[in-house]
């Protein structure tokens, strides 16, 4: 970008500057620090200049958005056409009362829908099982049969939404609930559209939401995978999750290659299972965390495109464009909301939606303030949706693509997260591939140390983090919480009973029987969990299937 004659007289001038105006300034006012760095502790220097990208090549680094490397975004014209997907993620209590928030987001111009499970449902139990006590509809809609899958869905028609469910263990189950009400609703599978996460390796990883071991979890991933392809085209049959990573205290970097790692281990098992990588590759999606610093996940967006780019067309050969895009959702940091100064989350909110904005996502969520105490109620879930559409009215972020590009820090930034995930991808590949790298515990420890790390940073004040360690204040207690009712558990056991007693027990039977008899085989699994769930048997019923047959998982301890 610069010839060499340039880029001495720079450095020149630069050295200049060092010793003259920025060594008297600083004389008199110090920096603030001796180092400064990002949330995931990259260091940042004063001033990038052309010296830090003086070899920088415009067509292998950037190029055109829409176009290989993809570093600048997956559409031509990205949000100049039509915004990102603003996708409020959303569910608690009953299916009717999450039906009602549904509806009431939609009018209010969400453009589309995200389902969270409560723990019993991500954990294949049934409202009425005995671990699900004080637990049903807590932190999401409890759904245990295709009767609830109807009320959430109730007079919302599946071929005018996109829907995103939240699911990973259970996935095969939830989506065969999802297809069978499209039936019902006349909606053939060819316009059915959305994404079911079904990331079983995060889950093992950093989350714990896993039923079974890995090897029948990825066998449910891919046939999960397989069928879409065939049989619902528009349907995104996995979300490649880093987003909980980031949760559990993972760096930008480590964020980005671990889950790239995870998405490199599903496209290889698909294309063992005999499939062409250019089939299935652009149905695959990707789920990210956005946190507060802005410029750092701007840079971490770029580089992560641009390395699975790579990774698809030059470790998997592919030839179709669309397989080396990385489409992916973002939500913003949950784990950086504060429940002291709860309104101060919506300018962290504000500064997050931003970066995704700059970062160029294809669909958003973005945290309620008040969900650091409860469930978002219906002003906080108003002004969360009102802040994606702030940015995208009103900000300039969405009127021009990639609009940090060229910038020194930026460019360099990207370029050292590309090298970091380039670095874990080498040596979980080195060990024998992400299964074993989680086996042996090194992922983990990774996620772990950096961690403690961010955490020792606020509890030293190394890091500010305001209305934590710096701009405390007294606070009267929170009120106009959201509480879900303490009984929703007895509502649906009663419901439970209800359909038990009603279904066709020779029909739900012979649907388990026969779920269970393809299950021991290589045969893939969903249309016989289409049947059984047609047949009302529960999300539990169908779980405990694999569970006869798989057992349950029980990782090692690592320390």
């Amino acid at each position: 970008m610069f010839d060499k004659k340039k880029l001495e007289t720079i450095k020149t001038e630069k050295e200049q500057w060092d010793c003259g105006p920025v060594e008297k300034v600083c004389a008199k006012f110090p920096d603030r620090k001796t180092t400064f760095t990002t949330i995931s502790g990259e260091e940042v220097e004063r001033l990038y200049t052309p010296l830090d990208i003086g070899d920088f090549d415009y067509d292998s680094k950037l190029g055109f958005p829409g176009e290989y490397p993809f570093t600048r975004g997956v559409q031509p014209t990205m949000y100049r056409g039509r915004f990102w997907t603003m996708r409020q993620y959303a569910g608690f209590g009953t299916a009717q009362e999450t039906n009602e928030r549904y509806r009431y987001l939609l009018e209010q111009g969400q453009t589309g829908l995200s389902v969270a499970f409560d723990l019993p449902t991500q954990s294949g139990y049934d409202s009425d099982h005995a671990l699900s006590m004080g637990e049903v509809g807590k932190v999401g809609v409890a759904i245990d049969s295709v009767d609830d899958m109807r009320v959430l869905f109730d007079q919302i028609p599946l071929d005018k939404v996109t829907t995103s469910m939240t699911i990973n263990a259970p996935a095969t189950v939830l989506l065969a609930m999802y297809l069978a009400l499209a039936e019902e609703q006349g909606v053939p599978y060819n316009k059915v559209g959305g994404t079911v996460q079904n990331d079983i390796l995060k889950e093992i990883i950093c989350r714990g939401q896993y039923i079974y071991p890995p090897q029948p979890s990825m066998r449910l991933t891919v046939d999960l995978i397989k069928y879409c392809f065939e049989h619902v085209p528009r349907w995104n049959s996995i979300s490649i999750s880093g987003y909980h990573i980031r949760e559990a205290g993972s760096t930008a970097a480590q964020e980005m290659a671990f889950t790239i790692a995870n998405g490199i281990t599903y496209v290889q098992s698909c294309i063992d299972r005999g499939m062409e990588v250019d089939t299935f590759a652009p149905r695959l999606s990707f789920f990210y965390n956005a946190f507060t610093n802005v410029l750092e996940e701007v840079a971490k967006f770029r580089a992560g495109r641009r390395y699975w780019a790579k990774v698809m067309k030059e470790r998997f050969g592919s030839q179709n464009p669309r397989s080396m895009m990385m489409r992916y959702h973002v939500q913003t940091g949950g784990v950086t909301l504060t429940a002291q100064q709860p309104l101060n989350n919506v300018v962290r909110v504000a500064l997050q939606t931003l970066a995704t904005a700059y970062g160029g996502a294809q669909s958003l969520h973005t945290n309620s303030f008040d969900e650091a105490l409860c469930l978002p109620t219906e002003e906080a879930v108003t002004v969360a949706l009102r802040t994606q559409q702030i940015v995208a009215e009103e900000s300039g972020a969405a009127d021009t693509i990639d609009p940090l590009a060229g910038s020194y820090y930026v460019e360099t930034l990207t370029d050292r997260i590309e090298e970091e995930i380039d670095e874990y991808i080498k040596k979980i590949d080195a060990m024998g591939g992400t299964l074993k790298a989680i086996e042996e515990g090194y992922i983990q420890r990774e996620i772990q140390d950096s961690a403690y790390r961010f955490q020792k940073e606020i509890e030293t004040n190394e890091r500010v983090y305001v209305g934590i360690n710096k701009y405390t204040m007294k606070e009267p207690p929170p009120t106009n919480l959201l509480r879900v009712d303490p009984k929703q558990r007895e509502i649906e056991t009663e419901k439970l009973k209800k359909l038990r007693g009603e279904r066709d027990q020779k029909v739900w039977k012979a649907a388990l029987d026969r779920l269970a008899e393809v299950s021991k085989t290589d045969e893939n699994v969903m249309p016989a969990v289409i049947e059984a769930v047609k047949a009302r048997a529960t999300v539990g019923e169908i779980c405990d299937v694999w569970r006869n047959i798989w057992g349950e998982y029980r990782p090692k301890e690592f320390v």
